[in-house]
């Protein structure tokens, strides 16, 4: 098989492939309709691993390709070339069992209501025919990832380069090595070869660390053999808002990566928040004295976050979470306030549901002998289906050092009786959901999430019968829930 990326004339990237495009088919009435909406990591992932032949699967993307997007800071420094990054979408669905069809257009509108989405094709070329059309869908699967956050800051889109697909990052080459190019011109003076050489990372997440990691090494292994007359005017800067970077990871990685840069020569300013970004200059206000300080830069990377796409924030006022910043899912990426629809990746949150909403209804279903009171022997019942259920009790066991959820009781538990009254049990457990935090925005959460749903939906059936998941503690006594949670 050949599978091509090439440039458009228009400007765009084409993925292909030689494979024969496969015929519609009407749906045959029986199967459900699944419409998938992206296919970046989280929308890819649960169509590699869903059971299509169960389905009536249609796919709803503006990219008609998968990009490996960990590598696209590899991308900017020509470690890594483009083409080796990018999958033809129709190539990875068409070795899926049963029929998936695939549909090159931008969804423009979610009818939550009537189970319908709204789209439309953006060709830049005269196309015959109507680019607008809809879908109908019985479930529906959210995987739009999510757009760059400027925080409406001055000069940004003007000015900065960001890094969230490949014609990004084939862009911040091109730009980088242009740096270079002016920096060696002659009758330039040092401080404009320096100025020229001084890139600004806006950011500390892993999209900025990669890329101040990745130009590092560019800057070591080639461009001092290609460019060795202004080789020590380089200078790399990243700018973080927060007190460290990598900071919704653990502190062990977010401190190897500082010392790492601060032997490397990288420059880390953190506490500094930026106000505007002109063409030649980069304004700060550090957060400790309030002041602004300016810096010249040759090129700026903005990498400080996401926003929600404006598709996703209409489906959100549609369904009552208009106030809220990004989408809520459940523990199951089921979205809140619906029945049929599904988000994952970086649209959407999960919900983790607090365990004090439901401690009364814990220590009701524990106390099997009805006797206001637990004891171990009752408890160690529940353990399992309250872990399962609440993944911050684990994350909170390993920081408190303890082996065991009982050994919280134990404390709580009176010395004659060995037992602990709703009192007692509330005060042991209160500090649990302090550990309830967001998963961060990266490929490897949208990846796993995509397997995770793609086996819930092949296993509906079965589980219906057979509930996978925890008991449900706030719902009818006994029940199970059909799934485990997302973990």
């Amino acid at each position: 098989e050949l599978s091509v990326v090439q440039w458009s004339s228009s400007g765009g990237l084409v993925a292909y492939s030689d494979s024969r495009s496969q015929p519609v088919n009407k749906n045959d009435g029986q199967k459900k309709k699944v419409v998938v909406l992206g296919t970046g990591w989280a929308g890819t992932s649960f169509l590699k691993d869903l059971d299509a032949s169960m389905y009536d699967v249609q796919v709803v993307s503006p990219r008609n390709y998968f990009a490996f997007t960990p590598l696209l800071p590899s991308v900017t420094c020509g470690t890594v070339e483009a083409r080796s990054i990018v999958e033809p979408v129709r190539n990875i669905i068409k070795k899926r069992n049963g029929e998936i069809q695939f549909w090159e257009a931008d969804c423009l509108k979610i009818d939550a209501e009537n189970n319908k989405i709204f789209c439309k094709a953006n060709f830049d070329n005269n196309t015959v025919g109507s680019e607008e059309f809809s879908l109908e869908y019985d479930y529906l699967v959210v995987a739009v990832g999510a757009q760059v956050n400027t925080f409406n800051t001055p000069g940004v889109k003007e000015n900065c380069h960001f890094l969230k697909d490949l014609e990004d990052a084939q862009r911040l080459r091109r730009t980088v090595i242009d740096c270079f190019e002016k920096a060696v011109l002659p009758d330039l003076t040092e401080e404009e070869r320096r100025t020229n050489l001084h890139f600004v990372i806006v950011g500390g997440g892993p999209t900025g660390v990669e890329f101040a990691a990745e130009l590092h090494d560019f800057l070591i292994e080639d461009l001092v053999n290609i460019y060795p007359t202004v080789k020590d005017l380089v200078k790399i800067s990243v700018v973080q808002s927060g007190d460290h970077i990598l900071n919704t990871f653990d502190e062990r990685i977010s401190s190897f990566a500082e010392q790492k840069f601060s032997r490397d020569g990288i420059e880390v300013q953190t506490g500094c928040r930026v106000v505007s970004v002109s063409d030649k200059e980069i304004t700060m206000k550090m957060k400790p004295t309030g002041e602004l300080c300016s810096i010249p830069h040759g090129l700026v990377l903005w990498s400080t976050g996401i926003s929600t796409r404006p598709v996703v924030k209409d489906f959100m006022e549609q369904i009552g979470q208009g106030k809220r910043r990004i989408l809520a899912t459940n523990e199951w990426l089921r979205v809140k306030e619906t029945e049929n629809v599904y988000a994952l990746g970086d649209c959407a949150t999960i919900d983790q549901r607090k365990i004090m909403d439901d401690i009364v209804a814990i220590f009701e279903a524990a106390d099997t002998d009805n006797s206001g009171t637990l004891t171990m022997v009752e408890f160690r019942a529940v353990v399992d289906d309250i872990i399962a259920r609440y993944p911050q009790v684990e994350t909170y066991l390993n920081n408190q050092h303890l082996g065991d959820l009982t050994d919280l009781l134990k404390d709580a538990m009176s010395e004659d009786k060995k037992e602990v009254d709703i009192e007692g049990f509330k005060k042991a457990i209160h500090l649990v959901d302090s550990q309830t935090t967001s998963l961060p925005a990266t490929a490897q959460v949208a990846g796993q999430q995509g397997k995770y749903l793609a086996k819930c939906f092949n296993r509906k059936n079965q589980c219906k019968e057979h509930p996978e998941g925890p008991r449900r503690f706030a719902g009818p006594g006994g029940t199970r829930h059909f799934f485990a949670p997302f973990r």
